[in-house]
């Protein structure tokens, strides 16, 4: 494993099961968490934006629902709008896009994934947590390809299996961990 330095930012995807497997995690993140922590949840094109909302009730760090061209903070979770793509940029601001569709998803955890191995490259962290379609395989595979570190969630501890699994026949993942592992592993990334 890298040093706890060399990690600049942590990108989720998940999407059936999400809202119970993110309150397995989020609340774990210590207060001290230097990262920052991106998240595309697969939700509805009209569903209000709920989860900043839920999260920031049960988080240490702050929550908020990601904005245009907003600046990423380090030791703060993003979540991605309803009805839009969320994407990072080159030098570390956030990007919004209604472009088509990925997955028959937007937000798609593929336009977030690979957008931000291009801007992170070695210093990201992917985790893909239950879901069932295989988007964030094509995600995963770009973080790796850029020197990444791949987390998954065990399949058998997904409500649905499927995007885990998606992942691990595509490419090879550095951690495979339970809900309970997950929050713990990510504090461990950082010394504080």
């Amino acid at each position: 494993m890298k040093s706890d330095s060399d990690y600049k930012a942590v990108v989720i995807g998940v999407s059936a099961g999400g809202l119970a497997a993110l309150e397995k995690i989020l609340p774990k993140l210590k207060g001290s968490f230097p990262l920052p922590v991106l998240i595309v949840q697969h939700v509805g094109p009209v569903s209000d934006s709920y989860l900043p909302i839920h999260f920031s009730m049960r988080c240490a760090l702050p929550v908020y629902e990601a904005e245009d061209k907003q600046p990423i903070e380090a030791g703060t979770i993003y979540f991605a709008p309803p009805n839009y793509h969320l994407m990072v940029e080159l030098k570390h601001t956030l990007a919004l896009s209604t472009e088509d569709r990925v997955n028959f998803s937007r937000p798609a955890v593929d336009v977030l994934f690979e957008t931000a191995a291009d801007a992170y490259g070695p210093g990201l962290v992917g985790v893909i947590l239950t879901g069932s379609n295989g988007d964030g395989a094509a995600g995963m595979a770009r973080i790796k390809q850029r020197g990444g570190l791949l987390v998954v969630q065990s399949p058998e501890s997904a409500e649905a299996p499927q995007m885990p699994m998606a992942v691990l026949e595509r490419v090879e993942v550095d951690h495979q961990l339970s809900l309970d592992e997950i929050g713990h592993f990510l504090n461990s990334l950082s010394s504080d």
